[in-house]
């Protein structure tokens, strides 16, 4: 109706899920690359969750235009169905015939024998199967184990089918529960959508009104548009439901310019005037979940995925990150040696009582002065300079990941700094020093807080970072530790395992035995030896290495 009034072709804030329309900010950049990745990955589940209105299914039909051709995707968005309506519907979509014999209704293994027989196929043709649920916080706890099923079906050397499941921040919370802790140890990849920060939101007002055809200034004053962030806490939904409004009453009173009065009077038009505006939930970024799961150990996770790009995998061995905070680590004792010493452990304390959210005035506000608390543990301060530059000369290496979850943050077994987002407030650090099944004790100078695992999973996204002792000789930081001293001690230590039966026997070359100890302890078996590897081959030897207290 307006279109025309301010030069547009078409409406530019229909609340459909129109690709075009999709602005890019970097979260979303990082959404829709979560998802590449996930098709490319060896199976398993890929999360993308959000709040309401947030742009998830307007990225999932991103997304579906720039599948490669190798790849066979079913899309299911109505997940409210029973285990066998479920299996019937991804039959139908993949367009898999199922043959059921007999009386009564065709019943799960009816559907499970043919869709394994299509996916082998598919795998034989060089293509990859991608299943895509969408509101999957919806799903049941019965449908979300026979997913968890469906992951089983693979050949010797990959997973047959990948599923990506997207939904609102209570997804993350319903893989977090006990029950499903094997569905969580599958995740390989996730991330949380956030809201749009002000910038971003006069930003997307722009890109929709340039898609739309707008070709002279932005019809919103200045003033307007803070407005409008103010009231939509930069929900994308919400944005279009008030900007669209704003431009019909301008229109409507012959207005060519939209200023703060006619943004305050849509508002009260679309919006609940009882219903207080949303603040962000800055929700943890993909489930604190574990990562795809091997044999009965059940262990990968995806922060440990890092060792297949290089490039990704110096950044999180310590290198400087590019035009980035600086990267501080903690001071080490000395390197590990042949004979393994007991670990040390977080200092035993008592565990504080259960809180939801720890007070943000008792964070800490400064990475450095987060790794500084952290080479405390180390018996090693990191007063002076960058942490990680003086960390290293001690012979301790910082390590970071945006894709850590808990089951890895427990099979690390170590103190690391967590990246904390509370409603409404800048990010902050604490120090992950114990952990239990359901609950984690994190600590900021002498403050210590208990919290749930799903609590945490509210204001933690998976960003951790902590400290990994070199093997002797590494003076540098470690990438790739299969060749020089490191390769050494590296094949010493793996002996060691295999001859004191904690690691299959049979191989005798390095990258074997690598891959061996890879596949056993859950990471991804590429050979590669980065400091995952080395953290996971400190443990099993017992090197000294500060470790969590148990709860």
């Amino acid at each position: 109706m307006y279109a025309e009034f301010f030069g547009l072709k078409q409406d530019p804030f229909s609340i459909a899920p129109d690709p075009r329309y999709l602005f890019m900010s970097e979260r979303h950049r990082d959404a829709l690359a979560h998802l590449l990745y996930g098709v490319q990955g060896g199976g398993g589940f890929v999360l993308l969750t959000g709040e309401i209105g947030t742009g998830k299914t307007t990225i999932c039909r991103c997304f579906l235009e720039q599948t490669p051709e190798n790849c066979r995707v079913a899309y299911i968005f109505n997940p409210k169905l029973t285990v066998v309506e479920l299996l019937r519907t991804v039959c139908d979509e993949f367009g898999v015939v199922v043959n059921h014999q007999g009386p009564g209704e065709a019943t799960a293994k009816d559907h499970i024998d043919p869709l394994n027989t299509f996916l082998l196929a598919s795998h034989a043709a060089g293509q990859h199967a991608v299943l895509i649920i969408d509101e999957a916080q919806n799903l049941s706890a019965d449908v979300l184990e026979q997913l968890r099923l469906l992951t089983n079906l693979e050949t010797n050397t990959r997973k047959l089918l990948q599923i990506i499941l997207i939904g609102q921040p209570e997804l993350r919370r319903l893989l977090a529960r006990p029950e499903l802790e094997q569905l969580a140890q599958r995740v390989i990849a996730r991330f949380h959508l956030d809201a749009l920060d002000e910038a971003e939101t006069q930003q997307y007002i722009q890109h929709r009104m340039d898609v739309a055809g707008l070709h002279g200034p932005l019809p919103f004053t200045r003033d307007a548009l803070r407005r409008v962030h103010t009231l939509t806490a930069g929900v994308p939904r919400r944005i279009n439901l008030l900007c669209d409004r704003a431009l019909l009453g301008a229109y409507a009173s012959g207005q060519h310019r939209v200023e703060r009065a006619v943004v305050d009077k849509a508002a009260t038009e679309v919006f609940e005037p009882s219903a207080p505006t949303r603040s962000r939930r800055p929700l943890a970024s993909l489930v604190l979940v574990a990562t795809g799961a091997v044999s009965g150990a059940l262990l990968v996770f995806a922060a440990m995925h890092v060792d297949k790009n290089p490039a990704k995998l110096a950044a999180e061995a310590g290198a400087p990150p590019p035009a980035a905070a600086p990267r501080q680590p903690a001071m080490a004792d000395p390197a590990p040696t042949d004979e393994p010493t007991a670990p040390a452990t977080v200092r035993d304390v008592e565990p504080p009582p259960l809180v939801e959210v720890p007070a943000f005035s008792d964070l800490l506000r400064s990475e450095t002065l987060a790794w500084r608390a952290l080479g405390r543990i180390w018996d090693q301060p990191l007063e002076e300079g960058d942490p990680c530059s003086t960390a290293l000369k001690q012979g301790l290496q910082c390590y970071r990941t945006g894709r850590m979850t808990l089951h890895g943050l427990r099979q690390l077994d170590r103190p690391g700094l967590l990246t904390l987002r509370l409603p409404g407030q800048p990010v902050a650090w604490a120090m992950l020093v114990a952990m239990g099944t359901d609950s984690a004790v994190l600590q900021a100078g002498e403050h210590r807080w208990q919290l749930p695992l799903t609590g945490l999973a509210d204001i933690w996204r998976g960003d951790y970072a902590t400290l990994w002792r070199l093997p002797p000789g590494q003076s540098t930081r470690l990438v790739d530790g299969r060749q020089g001293l490191a390769a050494e001690w590296l094949n010493t230590q793996l002996g060691t395992l295999q001859r004191d039966g904690k690691l299959a026997p049979g191989t005798t070359t390095l990258d074997a035995r690598v891959q061996t100890f890879q596949r056993a302890n859950g990471i991804d078996a590429n050979g590669q030896a980065g400091p995952v590897t080395f953290m996971q081959v400190n443990r099993a030897r017992g090197v000294d290495e500060p470790r969590l207290q148990p709860l």
